[in-house]
């Protein structure tokens, strides 16, 4: 699957956000090893801590359908600039793949790759 397929599936995915309360809606798209793709959006709480991000939704659905070795993400929001996973995300993924692919996506569709080492140098390991 290439990159702009991907892409896709997270532009797609953030159509099913529920972001009533910060009006940012995210979707990711999350590519397992046997090329299965996992997707997910954010959804939002009135008690603000209790929200989930997309990329969280989407490595929940993977594991809990079996996978483990995560490739690449693609997220998407609905401003400019490219949408960056938080730090939460960050950890979360590199507990599955420290070197996996991170897309970055604009609102238009337009995006930026990096590998999630380069984002969360130093994480956080057993």
């Amino acid at each position: 699957m290439a990159d702009e397929e991907l892409v896709a599936q997270a532009l797609k995915a953030r159509e099913q956000a529920y972001a009533p309360y910060s009006g940012i809606r995210v979707g990711a798209a999350l590519k397992v090893r046997d090329g299965s793709v996992f997707t997910g959006a954010n959804v939002e709480n009135a008690s603000y801590g209790l929200t989930i991000c997309a990329e969280r939704v989407a490595a929940v659905k993977a594991v809990t359908a079996g996978h483990r070795e995560f490739v690449a993400i693609a997220v998407a929001w609905d401003r400019e600039g490219f949408c960056r996973p938080c730090g939460a995300c960050r950890q979360t993924l590199h507990e599955f793949s420290p070197v996996m692919r991170v897309l970055m996506v604009s609102a238009s569709g337009d995006y930026e790759a990096e590998n999630l080492a380069a984002l969360l140098p130093r994480a956080f390991n057993q």
